[in-house]
């Protein structure tokens, strides 16, 4: 097998997938040389040592060494520090190999070249795969001041919860708006914890920041109208991005590709409270990103089946018409990461493939 097509391979047995399609040849191609695709092909998704990877390929371990940095500096892989040595893994497609390289932003010919390929990707081949079937790896969690007290939400239902249950914060630039550029949303809103975060920084891909500023960030993103996601488990979370429907793959999946199970909305819907709605057009002009409410008979008009229960459109509303209710029907969230990738890996025909990766 070829060394691109067999990397491609590896990675679409993640559970964010790596299909074939137009242009992830050529991706491949320019973020890996053929001699750091020659390490790549024999890492997987948990970190390993370069002596460990220098055997497995038949390289010199420091030869090794220097092109696991290469790839880790390009954030195409990852690394991390345990008991005084070095260790590296790969990242899956989404999120990794697309956002990482581009959160250090954009505007050189090849940055240029790999937004075209990613965009042609995402249509052609990556949308669809990545969407649940039906579990999605991604989920909406509402705006917190948009949520009653009397509603009584889980922790994992609470935005500020994700930030202090972390052990580290980090800030960097959202991929989707340096690649795509069809905003001016603010960029620099992407929240990663833990280990992820400190390799992004340690990296030069963001900066530390305290959980105060991140919480900061969240308002700030409120105000501009982004939606925050995380990933779909109840256990703790990896990243909080502030999403846009124009730009972010997340929300794409629904507005520009139609797909169901792009991302689980939160388990609330909007709700408007006629006597009270003034008929201003915010919520449904300015605030709504799936177009979910249009004005009709003088009052704003919910579409159910479009309404993801951000909470935008509570946040801002001048008459305090908007609320958020309870859905009938909430699917549950696996309750761990871990739970999460079986249940989708299985839904989607890889667990089997994924396994035999990691057992390498």
């Amino acid at each position: 097998m070829e060394i691109y097509e067999e990397l491609r391979s590896i990675l679409d047995s993640h559970p964010s997938t790596a299909p074939r399609g137009v242009g992830i040849d050529e991706i491949l191609r320019i973020l890996f040389t053929p001699e750091e695709a020659a390490i790549a092909v024999q890492m997987i998704f948990k970190p390993k040592s370069a002596a460990s990877l220098a055997h497995a390929a038949g390289v010199p371990e420091n030869e090794t060494g220097k092109r696991l940095d290469s790839m880790a500096d390009k954030g195409v892989i990852f690394s991390k520090n345990k008991d005084g040595k070095k260790l590296y893994g790969l990242v899956p497609l989404i999120p990794g190999v697309f956002e990482y390289p581009f959160m250090k932003g954009g505007g050189s010919p090849i940055h240029d070249r790999l937004a075209r390929l990613w965009e042609a990707y995402h249509h052609n081949s990556l949308g669809a795969s990545f969407s649940g079937n039906p579990t999605p790896l991604m989920r909406v969690v509402a705006v917190e001041k948009s949520v009653t007290p009397h509603d009584r939400i889980h922790p994992y239902e609470e935005v500020k919860h994700l930030i202090e249950s972390a052990n580290y914060v980090a800030l960097a630039k959202c991929a989707c708006r340096v690649s795509i550029a069809k905003c001016n949303k603010p960029k620099e809103v992407c929240l990663m914890f833990d280990g992820t975060g400190e390799f992004l920084v340690e990296r030069g891909f963001a900066r530390q920041i305290s959980k105060e500023e991140g919480i900061r960030v969240l308002d700030q993103a409120e105000a501009a109208g982004l939606v925050h996601t995380s990933n779909n488990s109840a256990d703790r979370a990896s990243v909080i991005c502030n999403c846009c429907p124009c730009c972010c793959t997340i929300l794409r999946g629904r507005t520009q590709l139609n797909h169901p199970h792009a991302f689980e909305p939160s388990r609330f819907a909007a709700l408007v409270k006629r006597e009270d709605c003034i008929a201003c057009g915010l919520c449904a002009d300015e605030r709504c990103p799936m177009q979910a409410i249009e004005i009709r008979d003088d009052a704003s008009f919910v579409h159910d089946e479009k309404c993801i229960g951000c909470g935008l459109c509570v946040s801002t509303c001048p008459s305090g018409a908007m609320g958020l209710i309870e859905r009938k029907q909430i699917p549950a969230i696996p309750a761990t990461t871990q739970d999460m990738a079986v249940k989708v890996l299985q839904e989607k025909g890889r667990l089997e493939a994924f396994m035999k990766v990691m057992q390498r």
